[in-house]
């Protein structure tokens, strides 16, 4: 990077995960030290690291004053009734959305067992507070919105009818898709944060230091409760006063294809699943036993990907979220990278996995699970396309696409193995 060709600016600061992961750490220092394992602790891991980005983002980035909220602090607010008048027509849509979202829970039912149950607990003990507060909060919000008139009034008068004027239905969709990733994805996150959470607190030191590959998986286990804990903060703070709402969701098909054949119920990758890359196979401490130096090394690996893979979702601060624009990163690990995440877990499924390895002595085996998790990294390679394309609309997100075309080490590398200079994607109207 040159002082001539500077890097785009960060819609986030480095200060707002760096903020996370204090409250983080000390709360699971907490919670090692006590015992506290459940569920409960692991969302209470969830405010932990939450309460200071939002403390960091209001008073340090002062985020609020931002133009992309679409608040103006400084004009006089609007009268209680006008406001009134487009806060019923929104309030009444925000709760239309939330019980659609209660009946596709309500429908699907994988959602009422496993990890999945805690989930349903924790919403269903929440909602009657979420439908009280939502009164005063988008009353308070309407009286100093630039325009009230956004996507959750628009879906709101489409709920109520020709008595609250004709929506725009491409807001309406708009509204539509951010409320389908944060309803599915959401219930996802919060079942997995207890379970990531308790394998960090379960974990004895002395255990953990006792064999390079218990450090590895101690560290590992570090880097993905850190991963959780902050994705899920990201998905339950969308809020315009945060700078962290949901700028669109992405309107192509294929993006959600993709995105969604990556996550449960409809994941590919997963045990017994048509794309399962492990039959016959083992993981990679199976294969480094008895070998100190490749242990340390082959270990070492794995906690540098997953390392490079948590920094990614630290990175966003509060807006992490699939399938979303939430403002466009350029710093941390997306200054190497434009996909550091997609690049860092491939990776890591490579090295843990050595497909090209088998017990079963089966050369079919060793082939099979070559080519299936080559299609995984292909999945993965169709989602990062998506999202680019996505994201290809903000004038922010070409420039940063350029800078990094010339500058990043990654899109540099790849550039020269292939022999050709990278095409930076067009904007394109939504589907």
């Amino acid at each position: 990077m040159s002082r001539a060709d500077p890097r785009p600016r960060s819609a986030v600061s480095h200060g707002v995960g760096v903020a996370g992961l204090v409250g983080l750490a000390a709360w699971t220092l907490v919670a090692r030290h006590y015992g506290m394992n459940g569920p409960n602790a692991g969302f209470a891991a969830v405010v932990a690291c939450g309460l200071p980005m939002v403390l960091w983002s209001l008073l340090v980035d002062r985020v609020h004053r931002h133009p992309s909220t679409g608040i103006d602090w400084n004009a006089p607010a609007r009268p209680w009734r006008a406001a009134g008048d487009t806060a019923i027509v929104k309030i009444a849509g925000l709760w239309a959305t939330w019980l659609a979202i209660a009946l596709f829970y309500c429908v699907a039912r994988w959602y009422w067992s496993g990890n999945y149950r805690y989930s349903m607990d924790l919403f269903t003990a929440a909602a009657p507070w979420l439908l009280v507060a939502s009164i005063p909060y988008i009353l308070w919000i309407d009286r100093r919105l630039v325009d009230p008139h956004d996507a959750s009034y628009h879906f709101g008068q489409w709920v109520i009818g020709g008595a609250a004027g004709r929506p725009d239905m491409e807001q309406v969709a708009h509204h539509a898709r951010a409320w389908a990733v944060k309803g599915f994805f959401l219930a996802f996150m919060v079942s997995i944060v207890p379970g990531n959470f308790a394998s960090v607190v379960d974990w004895r030191v002395e255990d953990a230091l006792a064999h390079p590959v218990a450090l590895a998986g101690f560290l590992i286990a570090i880097m993905f409760m850190i991963d959780v804990c902050m994705a899920t903060v990201g998905y339950i703070l969308t809020f315009k006063p945060l700078a962290s709402h949901i700028r669109t969701a992405n309107p192509y098909l294929g993006g959600w294809i993709a995105a969604l054949i990556c996550y449960p119920p409809f994941v590919l990758m997963g045990g017994g699943g048509p794309l399962d890359y492990h039959a016959g196979g083992q993981e990679w401490d199976a294969w480094v036993a008895g070998m100190p130096a490749l242990q340390w090394t082959l270990g070492g690996l794995l906690v540098l990907l997953t390392g490079i893979y948590a920094w990614a979702t630290v990175a966003f601060g509060l807006r992490f979220s699939n399938l979303t624009h939430r403002g466009i990163l350029t710093h941390g690990p997306y200054r190497w990278s434009r996909h550091p995440a997609y690049l860092s877990k491939n990776l890591f499924w490579w090295l843990s996995s050595l497909p090209f390895l088998s017990v079963s002595g089966s050369m079919t085996d060793v082939v099979r699970n070559c080519i299936l998790l080559g299609a995984t990294n292909a999945i993965y390679y169709w989602r990062a396309k998506t999202e680019e394309r996505h994201l290809s609309a903000d004038p922010d997100y070409r420039a940063y696409w350029e800078w990094m075309s010339r500058n990043a080490p990654v899109p540099r590398l790849f550039a020269w193995l292939t022999g050709k200079r990278p095409i930076a994607p067009l904007a394109q109207p939504a589907e």
